[in-house]
C-alpha cells in the first residue's frame, strides 16, 4: 500500500456512527461480545448484513472507498449493490468487518478517541517492527497484530 493511499484512508469529515436499529446484525456492533472469536466466526457464517459496512465506515471515520477497495478487496459500487439486494456480506468479508470494530473499540479505549487511534494507525509502530498499522487491516493476521500492539500498549508492555 502506498503512503499517500494511507493518507487518504481517513475521512476528513468525521460522521457520527448511527447504530441501524432495524437490523439484527448490528445489535452488538461494538460491545464487549465482539472480542470473542467465537461471536466472530458464527455470526459471519450466518450472515452480516452489507449495511454493516457502512456503519463501520461512519464508525471508524475510514472512507468508504478505502474500506471497499484497500480492506475488504471489493468496489464500493458491489458494496451498494448489495445492499440494494438485501445481500449478506461472504462470511470472510463480514469477518473483517467484525475484527475490525473490536479493532476500533479497543484502539479507542487505549487512546481515548477515535481521532486519536486514527493518528496511532497512520504512524510507524515500534512494536510492529515499525510497519504501519493501517497497512496491515487488509489481512486478518494483520489485524489480530495490531490488536495485539493495542493490548500490549494498554498494559505498558511496548518495548
Amino acid at each position: 500500500m502506498k503512503k499517500q493511499s494511507t493518507e487518504k484512508a481517513v475521512s476528513k469529515k468525521p460522521r457520527a456512527y448511527k447504530q441501524l436499529a432495524n437490523e439484527a446484525n448490528n445489535a452488538n456492533m461494538v460491545n464487549d461480545i465482539a472480542y470473542q472469536p467465537a461471536y466472530i466466526v458464527s455470526t459471519s457464517r450466518s450472515g452480516v448484513s452489507s449495511l454493516r459496512f457502512f456503519g463501520l465506515a461512519d464508525f471508524t471515520g475510514l472512507t468508504r472507498e478505502w474500506l471497499a477497495t484497500e480492506f475488504l478487496g471489493l468496489s464500493l459500487k458491489t458494496l451498494q449493490r448489495y445492499v440494494q439486494e438485501a445481500k449478506a456480506l461472504a462470511p470472510r468479508e463480514g469477518e473483517a468487518v467484525l475484527k475490525l470494530e473490536a479493532l476500533y473499540k479497543k484502539g479507542i479505549e487505549v487512546f481515548g478517541n477515535r481521532d486519536e487511534f486514527n493518528g496511532w494507525l497512520k504512524e510507524p509502530a515500534f512494536g510492529l517492527g515499525g510497519q504501519v498499522p493501517l497497512e496491515l487491516l487488509n489481512m486478518s493476521t494483520g489485524i489480530d497484530l495490531v490488536m495485539q500492539e493495542l493490548i500490549r500498549i494498554e498494559f505498558g508492555a511496548t518495548a
